[in-house]
């Protein structure tokens, strides 16, 4: 099995003794490989492509779940959705939230010491569960000035780098675009993904510090999982627009750490939440949803920059790096002997000895995910395993359609592909809607001869040996992480004692 935990105290307090030893997280809202380090050739990244250049950059990271707060709350716990409690979006009629029992990176370094703070999109919850010592975000201000506005995002990050430069403490500030998510039904005259939203244009606002670019939607080259189409091109033109808006903005937030003197002394991640809210992409475990861009600059001279890593990454791995990095370990144990996490055991692994040193391939290398909602009407729990070459992917409740997110059913792109479907004309993609809606129990793929995951290996006997091992690794992953849908669909979970290794699947014959 492939797990390394982190290393445990018992409900200790260290304090960091490193002075000054920081981490800014960068994350993007919906973002994709839509930069210029990862060849695109057509949107204009130079903030993030510099940031590349000094950074270690991931070829196989990947989200443990693809789906807004459920991701966030398993970037800030290290534990998957399941384990954690935030099985869908945080906000509204929604109204998931974490379990009360979670520790998040954000408490567990409040408490050793370490200066917390979180600038733009939180959507997670409980807030005593992910509170920060400096929080500016939709909590208190619109949405679209904490995380759109990169003037006033530059100005906040400002005053949280000089208050904690001040202090003399470390710190943790995370910096959550809204960049490049949609826009949505509610203020569609900002465009489908905002890009007029403090653009100059009349009666659109005006944010000094943005200068907008704007894409020809007919020289752009669309990835395949996106049909080809004007309206499908004219999303994703309007979508590089925002994703410049965002590069500008990590521009403007690493010039302020470098103002503050605090760059040769701060360990910088840039990644995004999930995949783009297109089709196959957000809300999906196949690669376009699951597959994520990630950076890590180390202030170190020694550390490996501008080069590329193959292992495999999960965000899982964290909350891991973080503590090794502030040489803090992760609590075990709690005062309450019912609560979900007292024998809590993090999946995930540090990254910071990859910024030195490519380790040896290993093909059996795994990353997981576990999505069960996103909006509080899609129950389509899905389990996934994903290796180098492989993927499985459970979908517990194949008998149903696939369900459709508010954002994406309102997109230009899903409208025409409707309207295309309606009309029985081609839909200039590589499914039908029908094979999009109607998924089997199994899915397995062979990434590296079918990148698209288009050919489902299941029932194949040249795959049998495969499935078996990746299902039975799977399962493991979910009872290790005491997955509650770990039975599902053909069995129900019983629970005969106080933890996870006295519970056991009858089936439903039984």
């Amino acid at each position: 099995m492939w797990f390394t935990a982190v290393p445990i105290c018992l409900l200790s307090v260290l304090t960091v003794s490193l002075a000054h030893k920081n981490v800014l997280l960068l994350l993007a809202d919906d973002g994709g490989f839509e930069i210029g380090a990862y060849r695109n050739r057509i949107v204009q990244t130079p903030f993030l492509d510099a940031l590349a250049k000094e950074s270690l950059i991931f070829n196989n990271a990947y989200t443990s779940v693809s789906s807004c707060s459920p991701s966030r709350a398993s970037i800030l716990t290290g534990m998957p959705e399941h384990q954690n409690g935030m099985y869908g979006l945080h906000n509204g009629v929604h109204n998931f939230n974490s379990l009360k029992t979670a520790r998040s990176i954000s408490t567990l370094l409040s408490e050793n010491g370490v200066r917390t703070g979180l600038i733009g999109k939180k959507h997670v919850g409980p807030g005593e569960v992910y509170k920060f010592d400096y929080e500016r975000t939709e909590e208190q201000f619109p949405i679209n000035q904490v995380g759109r506005n990169i003037t006033k995002i530059k100005l906040l990050a400002r005053e949280f780098l000089l208050e904690s430069k001040n202090t003399g403490k470390p710190f943790f500030l995370m910096v959550s675009f809204h960049d490049p998510h949609r826009c949505g039904h509610i203020t569609p005259q900002y465009g489908s993904f905002c890009e007029r939203w403090g653009s100059g244009e009349e009666g659109m606002g005006f944010i000094p510090d943005w200068h907008p670019i704007y894409y020809v939607w007919d020289q752009i080259m669309l990835p395949y999982y996106i049909p080809d189409t004007e309206p499908a091109r004219r999303d994703v033109a309007a979508q590089y627009t925002t994703i410049s808006r965002l590069d500008q903005g990590v521009g403007l937030i690493l010039q302020e750490l470098k103002n503050a003197g605090l760059d040769n002394d701060t360990l910088v991640i840039y990644t995004s939440d999930n995949g783009p809210p297109l089709p196959a992409a957000r809300t999906n475990l196949y690669d376009p949803g699951m597959a994520e861009p990630m950076f890590i600059q180390s202030p170190d001279l020694k550390s490996r920059k501008n080069q590329v890593t193959y292992s495999m990454a999960s965000h899982l791995d964290l909350v891991p790096t973080f503590l090794d990095w502030f040489n803090i370990s992760y609590p075990q144990g709690s005062a309450d002997s019912n609560a979900i996490d007292r024998n809590v055991q993090l999946t995930g692994k540090s990254l910071l000895p990859l910024l030195y040193v490519e380790p040896p391939a290993n093909p059996d290398q795994a990353v997981y995910a576990s999505q069960s909602f996103h909006e509080i009407t899609m129950a389509y729990p899905m389990r996934a395993i994903r290796t180098k070459r492989f993927k499985l992917i459970h979908n517990l409740n194949y008998q149903l359609p696939f369900p459709i997110d508010q954002d994406f059913y309102v997109s230009p792109t899903f409208q025409d592909m409707l309207n295309r479907t309606l009309a029985h004309q081609d839909l200039r993609w590589y499914k039908t809607l029908q094979q999009y809606y109607q998924r089997p129990e199994w899915e397995l793929y062979d990434l590296k001869l079918d990148p698209a995951e288009r050919k489902n290996l299941i029932g194949k006997a040249v795959a049998k040996e495969t499935f078996e091992k990746l299902k039975k690794k799977l399962f493991q992953w979910q009872t290790l992480t005491d997955d509650p849908f770990r039975c599902m669909p053909g069995a129900v979970l019983l629970d005969t004692g106080e933890y996870r290794d006295n519970a056991t699947c009858l089936t439903l014959g039984q």
